[in-house]
């Protein structure tokens, strides 16, 4: 019998860790890492603030996902859910006791 995932929950644990950086890892990639610090952290809280969910880029309701433009270039943010190896997909993503997450933030063209 397969578990029933808790969309719900898993868009709230979203929330909850992309709001606070805390309870998973946030990588930047080299593109926004090569960013003045001032820069990345205006980025960062972009990210922290995001609120812009729609059927376009949240299709699933899990609040994993986002966009925005910052100083005329687009920046995407992406949240995933992995085992507590860090190698496969979560077994069963609603549960944070079996979920690692991962925050990445990079420019479009880095996606």
């Amino acid at each position: 019998m397969e578990n029933k995932i808790d969309v719900k929950k898993i868009a709230d644990q979203n929330d909850k860790f992309r709001k606070t950086f805390e309870g998973g890892k946030v990588l930047l990639t080299c593109g926004i890492s090569s960013l003045p610090l001032m820069q990345q952290q205006e980025i960062m809280q972009k990210v922290r603030t995001f609120n812009n969910f729609t059927e376009d880029n949240d299709p699933y309701g899990e609040h994993d996902f986002g966009c925005f433009e910052y100083c005329g270039q687009q920046i995407f943010w992406k949240i995933d859910l992995y085992d507590l190896n860090y190698e496969f997909y979560s077994p069963q993503p609603d549960d944070e006791t079996q979920t690692n997450r991962v925050l990445t933030i990079m420019f479009a063209d880095e996606y």
